[in-house]
């Protein structure tokens, strides 16, 4: 079944700019981070010294737009970055970008080569619509906390994705919940790209029709749809 996407009145009031294209996966095959994928990282790290030219991450225009979205919904950019950042600032760094498993591996290195917020999703976890909303504050979040399953709630306002059953990423693209989030048993994904002004519709759809290519590549018999901005 085809997964909805919806984003509130009052998110597109917020963001006006704001798009997100959507690609749709079933049938993959994870795993373990191997060599293919590392490769894939290393490389997505030179494009994105490339692209940064001698910036810092947060001297992007793209990254730039994201944090002052941020300010306007009450978070404080500096402290919880959306994830494009996060990711382009830990792949600056001696450690280098973490390696996680073959999914989040590709989708990873396409937001860090793009510097474009990318998320993944086991769609057999999601219940209902996928809705983009300012939170009431009463969702649950699930998340691990010193090391312990825990029950969260985002703050009123707080921009969230969430479903029927609660919140599945806070603060638009900060953190993801640990109830949907791709494990290695995961087979049938949705990855959520997430643009702002600058950034243009053919650079958003460039990097979706990039990833899908890889889950291709990585998984020759799935199924995968890209949905493009209407």
């Amino acid at each position: 079944m085809t997964l909805s996407f919806t984003v509130s009145e009052d998110v597109r009031a917020l963001a006006p700019g704001f798009t997100h294209l959507a690609v749709e996966a079933r049938g993959l095959v994870n795993g373990p981070s191997n060599e293919d994928t590392s490769a894939l990282l290393d490389d997505a790290t030179r494009r994105l010294v490339e692209r940064l030219d001698g910036r810092a991450p947060d001297e992007h225009p793209h990254v730039a737009a994201w944090r002052d979205t941020y300010t306007a919904f009450g978070a404080k950019p500096s402290r919880t970055r959306n994830s494009a950042e996060a990711l382009a600032r830990r792949a600056l760094t001696d450690s280098g970008l973490p390696r996680i498993n073959l999914l989040v591996d590709l989708y990873n290195a396409i937001s860090v080569a793009h510097l474009v917020p990318v998320g993944g999703e086991d769609t057999d976890r999601i219940k209902g619509a996928m809705r983009l909303v300012r939170s009431t504050g009463q969702e649950p979040f699930h998340t691990v906390a010193g090391g312990e399953d825990t029950v969260e709630h985002p703050e009123p306002g707080e921009v969230v994705w969430c479903d029927d059953d609660g919140v599945t990423c806070r603060r638009w693209n900060w953190r993801q919940g640990v109830r949907t989030r791709l494990t290695e048993q995961s087979v049938n994904a949705v990855f959520l790209l997430e643009r702002l002004d600058p950034m243009t519709i053919g650079e958003l759809e460039a990097a979706g029709t990039e990833l899908a290519e890889s889950l291709e590549k990585l998984s020759p018999g799935a199924r995968v749809t890209v949905r493009t901005p209407e």
